[in-house]
């Protein structure tokens, strides 16, 4: 059916149309009389440049309309899907009362990724509050053919959780309750809304801790990290998402309410349907509520910082700290000596230790203080005995320790102070993760500003990140496909925790064969046959 012509021409669809005009104008993105009032969410907290930027302007009205459009910036088309009518806001007004937001201003900051290097251009964002309603809307949007683009905190670096076109932004933001949590057990139940910080602290109130954390805890929703299978800081210890997550309450695209919450540890029967939708980006269904098993709250928590000579004794002090911590160690991430400097430039954040060309900060987590000490003072003396590490600190009260961390966890926060950055995030064989820095600064010469690798060692997580001056094609064309034709090389994985999205749909072939995307394809196509959960995303286009 052809959707409703409307017959005034409202704000709200005057915006719309001028943004989603190629070549539009910032002054022509801006409606004169609309609301001034602040975004909610915003998530702007980080200072960068981007290719995608017209620098000089400060106003924080026109700071999204400054990041040019997806579908301008990008080899896109938009699919045949129906455009949004006044029947259709009138219907979501009625299934969601006083959270249907059309308010330009207001969905600014929903329209545009963290990092600032994508801009979709929908003219509608809606907050539901329970699965409920999310059914009544993706049933309503399924029978009327438009796009849903689902968004929790809106902190992913894929350009996954914006839309690329005028899809509709299906916000998670006030399913944010705690449903249950049992003291013996340990199994937290909870909506997708929920912020994990805000998660944390309620488990650890009650001696427990959640089995995932992330840099942008802050901000980032517990629904996005179970639809990314975001790994995060925590991962040596506790596993992956997969492993954790012992049910979820899914909706389909047809608005069927697919309930298997379970808090059960065993269940062995049939097809354990939940690991299909841990990773699948809002492909293909809306997670709405989850059950985590979450371990008890370590009682002792040590971290050390150290300085080695080079990437070999980076390797080397890995496996003496299996060997000597066991049980105990529950991180091991590195960064090299350009990290440190970005961060002491841009973030004015001092080195504990003396400089070294590689950084290594090792956490340990257990029950007996003095057991945990005593081991870590016994490897200490061996790797410092060795020579494997040149010069170290020990933190053991919070304070010292969130300081020993926030080296670590702000580095991706000084890289986006440092100019326009490329970012890479692979899986690795440990034993070759910093090779592709070393030849990249080989490959690239003067034209990078900064090469840098860090990121989760024990894991074999390389965050790669290039910084330029300004966005160029040309070192573009140096970095891709060069970096995953690497990775494929070494026979690593193209994404290893910052999911697919819209940037890396097109580069999956380097780490999956034909015959898993077409099965992937297949299973896209069964529970989402018309595609309009977040389109353009995660698989390679169809040709």
């Amino acid at each position: 059916m052809v959707p409703h012509l409307v017959r005034r021409r409202p704000a709200w669809l005057l915006w719309w149309q001028a943004t989603c005009v190629p070549g539009a104008s910032v002054l022509q993105r801006t409606w004169a009389g609309m609301s001034r009032t602040p975004a909610w969410g915003s998530p702007w907290g980080v200072v960068g440049t981007t290719p995608l930027v017209r620098r000089g302007s400060s106003s924080s009205s026109s700071r999204a309309a400054e990041v040019v459009l997806t579908h301008e910036r990008y080899p896109v088309r938009r699919l045949p899907f129906s455009a949004v009518s006044e029947e259709d806001l009138a219907a979501f007004e009625r299934m969601v009362p006083g959270r249907v937001v059309t308010d330009p201003q207001e969905l600014e900051a929903s329209n545009v990724d963290w990092l600032r290097t994508v801009r979709g251009c929908s003219k509608v964002l809606l907050r539901p509050r329970t699965s409920e309603e999310v059914s009544h809307i993706l049933r309503y949007c399924h029978k009327r053919n438009l796009a849903v683009n689902p968004q929790g905190g809106n902190t992913g670096m894929v350009g996954g959780s914006v839309p690329v076109f005028d899809e509709i932004i299906l916000s998670t933001a006030l399913m944010n309750q705690v449903i249950s949590f049992h003291d013996v057990s340990g199994i937290l139940v909870c909506q997708a809304g929920c912020i994990l910080e805000e998660l944390s602290r309620h488990v650890e109130e009650r001696d427990f801790i959640m089995p995932l954390d992330l840099g942008a805890k802050g901000s980032c929703h517990i629904g996005g990290n179970l639809a990314t299978n975001a790994g995060g800081l925590r991962f040596l210890r506790y596993g992956s998402l997969h492993g954790t997550v012992l049910g979820l309450e899914v909706v389909l695209a047809d608005g069927t309410v697919l309930n298997c919450l379970t808090s059960l540890r065993k269940d062995n029967t049939g097809y354990d349907l939940k690991q299909l939708f841990i990773g699948s980006e809002g492909t293909l269904g809306v997670i709405t509520a989850a059950s985590i098993l979450c371990p008890p709250r370590p009682k002792a928590v040590h971290v050390a910082f150290l300085g080695c000579p080079g990437f070999a004794e980076v390797l080397q002090t890995f496996s003496t700290c299996k060997g000597m911590l066991g049980e105990i160690l529950s991180a091991y991430e590195f960064m090299d000596a350009e990290c440190m400097q970005l961060v002491g430039h841009h973030l004015h954040l001092a080195s504990p230790v003396q400089e070294s060309p590689f950084y290594v900060l090792i956490e340990t987590s257990g029950s007996r203080a003095e057991h945990d000490a005593e081991k870590l003072s016994s490897f200490l003396e061996q790797v410092l005995g060795s020579g494997l590490v040149t010069d170290g600190t020990l933190a053991t009260d919070q304070r010292k320790i969130k300081t020993l961390w926030a080296l670590r966890e702000r580095i991706t926060e000084a890289l986006s102070r440092d100019g326009y950055v490329y970012k890479y995030d692979v899986s690795l064989p440990v034993e070759r993760l910093y090779d592709l820095v070393t030849e990249l600064r080989s490959r690239l010469g003067p034209r990078a500003k900064h090469v840098v690798g860090y990121g989760h060692l024990g894991d074999g997580n390389l965050h790669l990140n290039v910084t330029a001056e300004a966005f160029s094609e040309s070192l573009l064309g140096d970095l891709e496909p060069y970096v995953y034709k690497w990775t494929a090389g070494q026979r690593g994985s193209v994404s290893a925790e910052h999911g697919v999205g819209f940037k890396k749909k097109d580069v999956l072939g380097y780490s999956k064969p034909p015959e898993a995307l077409q099965l992937m394809q297949q299973l896209k196509a069964l529970l989402d046959p018309k595609g309009i959960l977040n389109p353009y995303k995660t698989l390679p286009a169809l040709a």
